[in-house]
């Protein structure tokens, strides 16, 4: 004879962890219980925590953690090589900069650099703005930076970024921040 489930819902935002907690309190009622978590099925007689991190992320809990702990602890090595080399990065990137932009811009570029650098993006940004503001000095059309700065795969924030970079170190950067919010 075939088991009858009855379907529950998870919570917005539970983890796996209350997932499963909350299915072995049916359990212990005797009740056979089943969510979908990450569209995988789980049930309060066969799953426990193990088994869940098993269907839902490929690994037992223990293991699971473990490959977490090394990607962080590898995140937090290489934060600490690019703080370490922030002042040879300033230094590389003024004088990319200086070769890309008008001199009027190389004192604010030189000031922005740093400031770049230590944040979030890792200066990622700055490398997207001197793309795009080559292609501009350049004469390229706004149709071509435009895929130039799609191509790019900014997050909504980087991309504010970016076009705020864009308009403080180019001449046609203005005109051409005003062209992407129209097109």
């Amino acid at each position: 004879m075939q088991k009858k489930y009855q379907k529950i819902e998870f919570q917005v935002g539970e983890n796996l962890e209350s997932a499963i907690e909350h299915l072995s309190k049916f359990n212990q009622m005797g009740i056979l219980a089943y969510g979908v978590f990450n569209d995988i099925e789980l049930y309060s007689d066969i799953d426990d925590i193990n088994s869940a991190y098993k269907k839902v992320l490929g690994n037992k809990k223990e293991d699971y953690e473990k490959k977490q702990e090394k990607i962080r602890q590898k995140y937090k090595d290489e934060e600490q090589r690019h703080k370490e080399n922030i002042p040879t990065l300033t230094i590389e990137w003024i004088e990319k900069g200086n070769t890309i932009l008008d001199s009027k811009y190389h004192a604010k570029w030189a000031d922005c650099v740093p400031v770049r650098l230590d944040d979030l993006y890792r200066g990622f940004e700055l490398g997207a703005c001197l793309d795009i503001v080559k292609e501009l000095n350049d004469g390229c059309s706004f149709d071509k930076a435009k895929l130039i700065i799609h191509e790019q795969g900014h997050s909504g924030m980087s991309y504010g970024l970016v076009c705020a970079m864009i308009k403080s170190f180019c001449d046609r950067g203005d005109a051409f921040v005003k062209y992407m919010k129209n097109n």
